[in-house]
């Protein structure tokens, strides 16, 4: 999920998926500790928009707008 999708969503919205993938951050590294995954690199991807995510959360606590790319 790219930052610009991640900016456009509500904050309702935003928390409730954020606390779906931190669930599904934690079921694959259980998995992932017992048993071979299909797609490991789902975990990396899900870290990442995870933290994305919570970028524009504390941006939107703070009243900051991202850095805009020229």
């Amino acid at each position: 999920m790219k930052i610009d999708e991640v900016r456009g969503k509500t904050p309702e919205v935003l928390g409730s998926e954020l606390t779906a993938m931190k669930r599904e951050l934690f079921d694959l590294r259980f998995k992932s500790a017992s048993q071979s995954l299909p797609d490991p690199s789902r975990i990396r991807m899900l870290r990442r928009t995870i933290a994305r995510m919570g970028t524009v959360v504390r941006e939107r606590e703070l009243g900051t707008a991202g850095a805009k790319k020229s």
